[in-house]
């Protein structure tokens, strides 16, 4: 059986979903051992061929992250139907993968919903990890029962920083930053 999938997905696939797919994948390694839970990402208007924005690169190196032989892809259905778990950068996004695969939507967050959702879910409810697929499933329908007290606003999503100012880059880092423990919370442990 291959290892179960979280799909990060944003528009270009070049600056914001590659960044949170090379960091969660180290994460997700580091708690669980590679090649137990596969990170992948794509683009709703994706730069197909193109490598990670040399911006985003450089945030994510300046994480303890690899951005070598990463390379843009599509989103596609299929891509969405075979994760166990999707972050979208916004709303919009989270829209998108919906739209491509309604039976999706139970399993479909923004990266921001998600970190705020895990952060309310009680310690004795996130799942152990001894069956990574079981783990995923188990950790989505706790985010999904933790709607009604989660205190950390959903937010508009990751900033696009894509052709933009340094602030954008930094502002984008900023999020990164702050989600990184509450995604590590139910996803690295």
């Amino acid at each position: 059986m291959s290892a179960p999938t979280i799909l990060t997905v944003c528009t270009g696939n070049v600056c914001r979903s590659p960044l949170l797919e090379r960091m969660l994948q180290r994460d997700v390694d580091g708690a669980h051992g590679p090649g137990r839970v596969a990170v992948r990402s794509a683009g709703t208007g994706a730069l197909v061929g193109a490598p990670m924005d040399e911006r985003s690169a450089e945030i994510l190196v300046g994480l303890g992250g690899d951005p070598t032989g990463f390379v843009a892809r599509r989103l596609t259905a299929e891509l969405v139907s075979d994760a166990a778990l999707v972050l979208a950068a916004t709303p919009t996004h989270r829209s998108q993968v919906v739209q491509l695969d309604p039976r999706a939507l139970r399993r479909t967050f923004t990266a921001q919903e998600f970190a705020g959702l895990v952060a309310a879910v009680p310690e004795e409810d996130l799942p152990t990890w001894e069956e990574p697929a079981t783990a995923l499933a188990e950790l989505c329908t706790a985010a999904r029962a933790a709607r009604g007290a989660a205190t950390r606003p959903a937010g508009e999503g990751l900033v696009d920083p894509y052709r933009q100012p340094d602030a954008v880059y930094d502002r984008l880092r900023a999020q990164v930053v702050e989600l990184r423990p509450l995604l590590a919370r139910g996803l690295a442990r």
